[in-house]
């Protein structure tokens, strides 16, 4: 059994049984005479809520492992599929295999799909509603966002309340269903104040909710310290929250904050395990708002990595994933060799050299950064580019 610290944090890998202690509710695969029974929460012998006889490869869902979001009562698959690529927003995608990659994930027991309008401007959530036309609505989960939507600098987001309730409407539309399990803040720190998020968005929200539009209500961003703000401040129940880029190998500051949404019983969607491609052999994209000395260390952890023979990729994904008190992390993608090898990290162990290899390049490259973040460039930038001095693009 190997233990890593990193930065004030143990995870560890079990080589016989990599399931983790603080999973609420991991299914087991056991042997039974009936091919249903190998679909059994731990905690109380229940049926996976999304197992549908006659959709699922059994013996995939059986290999997935899940957990409880918060007090919502969904139980969700550890690895969880996120629509963007859908939108094409990181290269040309194919309509086909999109929708292909759609229903092999959700068969191989993959519950939780996330969207937004922005994926894409409407591109995402309507591929994502082609690949879901005949799916049973019970096999999944889906979320999606309102207040970001345009490429226009100057239309790109709207938090008032008209425009979000518009959006639901439209993204139900789009996706052709009457109800999305939840609906969520995207990317609360552009707007031009909280306080605007809390008085007017989210009281939207709940306006979406009580109309059976929408089961939950959920808040995104990339500053850790905003989600605290608004939840204090709410008066509308908040039931989720999904950050990304601070659950990986470079930046793993979710950890300190995991005790105060676990004790207001928030569910947490964790996001981009690869840190927007830092973690990758091919490196991130030219508009990657990451610090300099934050893209050198990731480049020198990706050239080591491919000394010693190992994917850095598949190392982050695993530390990610090795993660406690995360129930679910979102990995996008549109091809479906990529989804082989995210589903093949939630049950292959890695090799005795990877996890080496893993130890080390968190101990040299990584640990010096402190879990040093990007906090503020992206906004600074938005509000420079509204002025037309800006660089670059918003990912």
């Amino acid at each position: 059994m190997t233990s890593v610290r990193y930065p004030e944090v143990t995870f560890t890998y079990h080589p016989t049984s990599s399931r983790q202690d603080l999973v609420v509710a991991e299914l087991q695969t056991r042997v039974f005479s009936n091919h249903r029974d190998t679909i059994m929460a731990a905690t109380d012998g229940r049926l996976l809520p999304t197992y549908v006889e006659g959709f699922h490869d059994v013996e995939a869902v059986g290999r997935m492992k899940y957990a409880v979001l918060g007090n919502t009562g969904l139980t969700m698959s550890q690895l969880s599929f996120g629509a963007s690529s859908l939108g094409s927003v990181f290269r040309e995608t194919d309509e086909t295999e999109s929708i292909q990659v759609v229903h092999k994930a959700l068969k191989n027991g993959i519950n939780y799909i996330d969207t937004a309008p922005w994926y894409g401007h409407g591109k995402s959530e309507t591929v994502l509603g082609k690949a879901l036309q005949g799916v049973p609505r019970q096999a999944y989960y889906l979320s999606t966002k309102v207040c970001r939507y345009e490429a226009d600098v100057h239309k790109m987001f709207d938090f008032s309340a008209e425009r979000t309730l518009r959006s639901v409407d439209e993204s139900l539309a789009r996706l052709g269903l009457s109800y999305v399990d939840i609906i969520q803040v995207h990317d609360m720190e552009f707007a031009p104040s909280l306080d605007i998020v809390v008085n007017e968005t989210l009281p939207a929200l709940q306006k979406v909710k009580d109309s059976g539009k929408a089961k939950f209500i959920g808040i995104t961003g990339y500053p850790l310290g905003n989600f605290r703000t608004v939840i204090e401040q709410s008066p509308v129940k908040i039931d989720t929250i999904l950050t990304y880029c601070h659950g990986s190998m470079n930046d793993n500051s979710l950890q300190d904050k995991l005790p105060y949404f676990h004790e207001k019983g928030i569910g947490v969607i964790n996001a981009s395990p690869f840190s927007m491609g830092l973690l990758s052999h091919r490196g991130p994209p030219d508009w990657h708002p990451a610090t300099q000395d934050i893209k050198e260390a990731s480049r020198l952890a990706a050239e080591y990595c491919k000394s010693k023979g190992a994917d850095i990729s598949r190392l982050a994904m695993h530390f990610t994933l090795n993660q406690p008190g995360v129930p679910t992390t979102l990995v996008s993608t549109a091809s479906q060799a990529n989804l082989d090898r995210n589903l093949r990290a939630v049950y292959e162990e890695l090799t005795s050299d990877e996890k080496e290899t893993l130890e080390y390049i968190c101990e040299r490259y990584f640990k010096p950064l402190n879990n040093k973040t990007w906090e503020g460039v992206e906004v600074d930038n938005y509000h420079k580019m509204k002025q037309g001095t800006g660089t670059g693009t918003l990912g």
